[in-house]
């Protein structure tokens, strides 16, 4: 009966201490830095560039409007 209690209290304690660290992991994320955030702003412009290619490429409008796409991409 003795071992069982010790052993209960091992586990408890282990099971406290995994617990204590996983909180302490999450609560020391970093946050953000600007050049984080800068290389997102960059990354969400070059994905619309790219939308904005394949639709040109893949769309069947006339020469008037492939001009026109290449106009806004350089405007960006």
């Amino acid at each position: 009966m003795t071992v069982l209690i010790v052993l209960i209290v091992i586990v408890g304690r282990v099971l406290q201490s995994r617990y204590r660290a996983h909180g302490r992991i999450a609560e020391t994320q970093p946050v953000e830095s600007a050049d984080t955030m800068r290389m997102r702003e960059e990354m969400r412009a070059m994905k619309d560039r790219i939308q904005v290619l394949e639709r040109v490429i893949t769309d069947n409008h006339g020469s008037l409007d492939l001009d026109r796409q290449i106009e806004r991409l350089r405007d960006q």
